[in-house]
């Protein structure tokens, strides 16, 4: 016998979706807002599926992603919950801890060149 998460007072199966709490969204709400008065990024997305929470960020509307933060908490006890994904797919950092992962972009100063 199986049982699914239920909606209170009905019977089909809540479609339960993996989300950001509070904590976790100012953590990546505090590196976004530093980056937007750098003048590197300017829009952001937020998406909850089934398996996994997504929040992509932009360099200009109606591009593609120019980085996005995972959420996978299926893969707590692997490699770790938490991605930073850059352009092309490519996983920048993986961890446990979301403010660790999050330090990938301490690293990435940006500087004006004249």
């Amino acid at each position: 016998m199986t049982f699914d998460r239920t909606t209170p007072g009905s019977d089909a199966p809540s479609t339960a979706s993996v989300f950001f709490d509070r904590k976790e969204l100012d953590l990546i709400l505090r590196v976004y807002g530093r980056m937007v008065s750098a003048g590197e990024w300017r829009d952001y997305a937020m998406v909850g599926h089934r398996d996994v929470a997504e929040f992509a960020v932009f360099r200009r509307s109606g591009d593609a992603p120019a980085y996005r933060i995972e959420k996978r908490p299926a893969l707590q006890t692997k490699q770790g919950q938490w991605a930073v994904i850059g352009e092309g797919g490519v996983v920048l950092r993986r961890g446990r801890e979301l403010a660790q992962v999050l330090r990938v972009f301490d690293s990435r100063r940006f500087q004006v060149v004249e």
